[in-house]
């Protein structure tokens, strides 16, 4: 039987907000496969963000363990976490997350460019990457001069800029209307069926989460049955 790309084992977290303790994640184990396409579901607070960010690195849990390719990320160092966060993972958030000062070519370039990357080398593949999601003519617009849409075309290209093994996007048609939205996942499964990548979608939204053919719901920080 073939490995699980990431494997997530009995998963808690909980926010300490002042005095009070809000307990997000109540012990969630998940696998997901090499080339899935998965689909968390759940309302707002169900914990779908804080499950992405968990696997992605971005945070540490409580309890529980999480494996990439059979190794805790528990045990990476500090540097090591930050490779596996910029050449292994990539990141798609629905508020897009770009710098406001640079030209959408200069925002897809900066993971090529953290990771030291030969900046030709990063170019030419940003400017591939731009053109595959339909932005060839506006590579030096900045994001104010962008829709939501572009936006988050410009947010997903910067996500593959490094190759990743895994990309996570995290409610990437919550700030979109229904037929931007539509393309923006017409563009994901395009690309993921491309690339072989796997993909991870958390979203509230039922009609995305059904074009993904495994879906999970998370209710209440507990994967329900």
């Amino acid at each position: 039987m073939n490995e699980p790309l990431l494997a997530a084992r009995g998963l808690k977290k909980t926010y300490v907000i002042g005095k009070r303790s809000l307990e997000v994640l109540k012990g969630v184990d998940v696998e997901i496969a090499r080339g899935d396409f998965l689909a968390l579901r759940g309302a707002s607070g169900a914990g779908k963000s804080t499950l992405l960010h968990l696997i992605g690195g971005l945070d540490t849990p409580n309890a529980g363990e999480i494996l990439f390719a059979g190794e805790q990320l528990s045990r990476f160092s500090e540097r090591r976490l930050t490779e596996f966060r910029n050449q292994r993972v990539g990141f798609v958030f629905q508020a897009y997350h770009l710098m406001p000062e640079l030209t959408a070519m200069e925002n897809v370039c900066l993971p090529g460019r953290i990771a030291r990357r030969a900046v030709s080398d990063v170019t030419a593949r940003a400017a591939e990457l731009l053109k595959r999601v339909g932005l060839g003519e506006r590579m030096d617009h900045k994001p104010s001069e962008l829709s939501g849409g572009e936006q988050q075309r410009v947010a997903i290209a910067r996500a593959l800029i490094n190759e990743p093994v895994l990309l996570l996007a995290d409610e990437p048609t919550g700030n979109l209307d229904s037929h931007t939205g539509g393309e923006i996942m017409d563009l994901l499964r395009s690309l993921l069926t491309e690339s072989q990548m796997t993909l991870v979608i958390a979203t509230h939204d039922v009609k995305v989460a059904a074009m993904a053919p495994r879906v999970i719901e998370l209710v209440d920080g507990l994967i329900a049955n």
